[in-house]
């Protein structure tokens, strides 16, 4: 299927490893031109190689998502360099678990202030792109973990809050053309990555948790990020406010 992304441009953030990096590949496959940020310039520098040996344009930078004005620059800069913005996934997240002040305010600073950023400063991009083309697309990463909990927890709760921004920003966007939906992945497997290091570290806790996947195993980043392309594409345009799980059934709840 051809997802009409070719010659249109995705901004990714945490686009350098792991689900991040995984999408800003899938956009390049697509022939998307492709911008990333992440806070390690030696990482960065080596996903923009990567993305244009593909044969798509590519701008990287060095970016702090808690830094709000070097966030917002960074997405402004991007979209002057590229032409434009037509996609923008907001994929960084601080990965703390606890109900610590520290942990509250990483999770809100990075994953709900950054979403929230990270759009404020594309939406005149997208706007104008969806004017051009009739549809132009946010996609937030959030998580299984939105809707479960066994103790007080600020991940699953900013994660949970980023779905509700979602649906308001679908909403609002809706009428010109600017969609937004939520891919909520359930557990990930990759080296250096979460679930990698515990596998590492905690070999029986990671084989308990492949054990409660119906599928017998977890998600690699190649297929959450196709799950998000496609959403993201204008193959989806009459698709807004929806948040995808993406976990192999491993929660037990029921969307509607």
């Amino acid at each position: 299927m051809d997802l009409q992304l070719k010659g249109k441009t995705a901004v990714v953030t945490g686009g350098t490893r792991g689900i991040g990096r995984a999408i800003a590949d899938c956009f390049a496959d697509e022939g998307a031109n492709v911008a990333i940020c992440a806070r390690n310039a030696e990482q960065v520098a080596e996903a923009v190689k990567a993305l244009e040996a593909k044969g798509v344009k590519a701008f990287g930078k060095v970016v702090d998502i808690a830094d709000g004005p070097a966030l917002q620059a960074f997405v402004k800069e991007a979209g002057e360099t590229l032409g434009g913005i037509d996609v923008l996934v907001s994929n960084a997240s601080a990965l703390v678990q606890g109900n610590g002040e520290d942990a509250w305010k990483a999770m809100f600073e990075i994953d709900m202030l950054g979403a929230v950023r990270t759009f404020e400063a594309a939406k005149p991009f997208l706007e104008k792109a969806a004017a051009a083309n009739g549809d132009a697309a946010f996609i937030i990463t959030s998580s299984v973990s939105a809707a479960e909990t066994d103790n007080p927890n600020s991940y699953g709760a900013m994660k949970a809050a980023l779905i509700h921004y979602a649906k308001g920003v679908a909403r609002e966007g809706a009428p010109k053309q600017v969609r937004c939906n939520v891919v909520s992945p359930g557990t990930v497997f990759f080296e250096g990555g979460v679930w990698g290091n515990v596998k590492a570290g905690m070999p029986a806790f990671f084989d308990q948790m492949i054990k409660r996947n119906p599928t017998g195993r977890m998600a690699t980043p190649e297929e959450v990020a196709a799950a998000t392309v496609f959403l993201a594409s204008p193959r989806s345009a009459f698709t807004t406010g929806v948040n995808l799980l993406v976990d192999g059934a491993i929660s037990r709840r029921v969307n509607f």
